[in-house]
């Protein structure tokens, strides 16, 4: 064990340690449990305690159950429990200078993962960028994103959005403690993957968080996915009917055990729900924390200053091939099916959406990429989910922020001998540097090639920490500069921009 380093929180005291150069501390509250009467309801500050605390170690998860991709990297489970409020800080301070601060939304598809992942350990981002790295925990699944009406009702009360409530809870926890770690609270980066950039831009389109970050990066997750009123009534109606429990009787809600609410929601995900929603649990636009949609919040200025960072993996959805059972067989007409399903509506002249983002993806790859139906499925996926909503998202702050900067990661993985591509996720480990851990060898490589891209993008990231200019154009809508980041690095205007602009109105 290394070298004791307290600090002093607006609890009380925490025990971390100093580990090569770095004060670390782990599992340090940032708010109560949200148990009994406190379940699904704002988080609330945490109760002092006496004396010292010790922070040496993860704090519990958010009641989930392992994700896929958490389970394939085999990352060790720090245990769940409904009291999972909790973040991590990796410091070269405390010592009262003035740092930027990086603070970490993970992943999950809202109903996984956790801040205490071993990808997520920010150490060595804090010694490359003498940065401080915070990662942290939110309520998860149905306990975090539960859209009953009746809970508005009460005082105080909110529709859903429980999990992003926490992230602001943790964001304001930051700007108060950001310089007693040897931070700068007025120098937050906000930054997420999947889930966790689906966060931030929800958190760019939300009142209460307006001024508590500075900067923003959303990795494969922009502002498009969040559910209405009306694309949420379903799933939250399928949880009622699976808990076996009235949609006013918010007591019985409270007593349930935390397995009755995993257990629920693994029946809500095998059953069919007619929700347009992309995830059953994701945020709401409640009319209380998310007032509006995050795009509309965009467009008008809530983010008024706040420098975007954005971008995706070329491969995000081939990920999803590996549960798709279905696609070894899929045929043209079994493509068009799908897609017909995902892009409803036709064009006046030329016909069906389903049909003609088909046939201009084709025309578009012809001599340049694989035009069978599965690739074809993997690429119109990756950017109608990925890649389409953040280069929105950059167009709609981008009147609003000192700079927006758009990247495509292609960097392929050599797992199942190349079937994943730049698939989703594949980014992280080397933004946080992390690709040389023995345990993701198999998913990045293992060559100098992705050690030297590590360290480029971790040197992009920091800078952009830093309020630094990058060393590539901000993204301009008529040109679209993007920065590649993959084997061979490059800068580009509008990659990929036929099948961009086939989505213009669509998305």
């Amino acid at each position: 064990m290394g070298e004791e380093v307290l600090l002093e929180t607006r609890s009380g005291r925490v025990r971390g340690r100093r580990q090569d150069g770095l004060a670390v501390f782990q599992g340090v509250p940032y708010a109560a449990p949200p148990l009994g009467a406190l379940r699904f309801r704002p988080p609330q500050p945490p109760e002092p305690w006496p004396g010292v605390r010790d922070a040496l170690d993860p704090g519990p998860a958010a009641p989930h159950r392992a994700g896929a991709l958490q389970s394939m990297l085999g990352a060790r489970e720090v245990g769940w429990s409904e009291d999972c409020l909790s973040l991590n800080v990796w410091t070269p301070g405390p010592d009262g200078r003035r740092r930027p601060v990086l603070v970490w939304l993970h992943g999950g598809g809202f109903t996984s993962g956790s801040g205490s992942l071993p990808l997520y350990d920010g150490s060595v981002l804090a010694q490359r960028g003498d940065v401080v790295v915070v990662t942290l925990n939110y309520r998860l699944g149905i306990l975090g994103w539960l859209a009953l009406p009746a809970l508005a009702e009460e005082e105080g009360g909110v529709v859903g959005n429980f999990g992003l409530l926490d992230q602001i809870a943790a964001l304001e926890w930051v700007r108060e403690h950001a310089a007693a770690l040897g931070g700068d609270p007025e120098q937050v980066t906000l930054f997420g993957e999947s889930a966790g950039g689906m966060s931030v831009g929800s958190l760019l389109g939300c009142p209460r968080a307006r001024g508590l970050f500075q900067r923003a990066i959303c990795q494969s997750g922009a502002a498009h996915h969040v559910h209405s009123a009306e694309s949420a009534e379903p799933v939250t109606r399928a949880v009622l009917e699976e808990l076996g429990v009235g949609e006013r009787d918010l007591r019985r809600l409270r007593e349930l055990p935390a397995e009755a609410y995993l257990a629920a929601q693994q029946r809500v995900f095998q059953r069919p729900v007619r929700s347009t929603g992309l995830l059953r649990f994701q945020p709401v636009v409640d009319g209380e924390v998310l007032p509006r949609h995050p795009l509309e919040a965009v467009a008008d200025g809530n983010a008024q200053g706040v420098a975007l960072l954005a971008g995706t993996n070329l491969d995000e959805y081939k990920l999803w091939g590996l549960s798709d059972g279905k696609l070894a067989q899929l045929d043209e007409p079994g493509l068009v099916r799908r897609c017909l399903r995902n892009v409803p509506g036709e064009h006046p002249e030329e016909g069906p959406h389903g049909e003609r983002v088909v046939r201009v993806y084709r025309e578009a790859r012809s001599g340049r990429d694989d035009t069978d139906a599965k690739a074809l499925w993997f690429a119109i996926e990756s950017d109608r989910i990925f890649r389409v909503p953040a280069m929105r998202l950059l167009e709609l702050q981008k009147p609003h922020a000192p700079a927006v900067h758009a990247y495509l990661f292609t960097w392929a993985s050599p797992f199942l001998d190349g079937a994943l591509g730049s698939c989703h996720a594949l980014e992280v480990p080397f933004v946080f540097g992390h690709v040389d851990h023995p345990a993701l060898a198999a998913w990045v490589g293992t060559d100098d090639d992705a050690l030297a891209l590590s360290q480029r993008m971790q040197d992009a990231w920091l800078a952009f920490a830093r309020g630094e200019e990058l060393d590539w154009h901000a993204y301009e809508t008529d040109r679209r500069q993007t920065r590649i980041f993959g084997r061979e690095d490059d800068r580009e205007g509008a990659p990929y921009e036929t099948e961009r602009a086939f989505w213009e109105g669509l998305l």
